[in-house]
């Protein structure tokens, strides 16, 4: 079956937290935007894709680990942000803002990733904090500092 790329990207996306146990977390930098550190995200590839799936696609595209469902937490988290100018072009005439979703994803501890070279240069794991400070988004530094709180909630701590 061959998929059509939409024209535009959809103004919807997820934002991936990576992180260990012990609350380090993982970042990559834009390969667009050298010293842009984010954690995975990414626009659904369809309206009718499901969130979880454009996550799970997003993790495995963007560091080759390849996650399931049951290891992937809805945060119920939903950010609505203005589109830096940068990327508007992007998105269809007169589309400003995006909602993203967030999720989590524990992994046991620090690991090797796979970067997609077109999107992302490197890779570093960082305490929560520190990761948290290196973020260009706001909505993806708050998002972190809120990890503490997700851990306790899953009995990881």
């Amino acid at each position: 079956m061959v998929s059509i790329a939409a024209p535009f990207k959809i103004p919807e996306s997820v934002l991936v937290v990576i992180y260990t146990p012990r609350l380090e977390v993982l970042l990559i930098e834009r390969a667009d935007h050298p010293g842009f550190w984010q954690s995975v995200t990414g626009s659904k590839d369809a309206q009718d894709e499901p969130l979880i799936e454009s996550a799970l696609r997003e993790v495995q595209e963007e560091t080759g680990m390849v996650a399931t469902q049951a290891q992937l937490q809805d945060w119920r988290i939903s950010n609505v942000y203005d589109i830096y100018p940068v990327w508007r072009h992007r998105y269809a005439p007169g589309v400003t803002r995006n909602t993203e979703h967030v999720f989590g994803l524990c992994v046991p501890q620090r690991c090797a990733v796979t970067l997609s070279p077109r999107e992302h240069t490197a890779s570093q794991w960082l305490a929560h904090q520190a990761a948290a400070e290196a973020c260009f988004s706001p909505s993806n530094a708050e998002v972190i500092l809120l990890l503490p709180r997700f851990l306790k909630a899953s009995g990881a701590l």
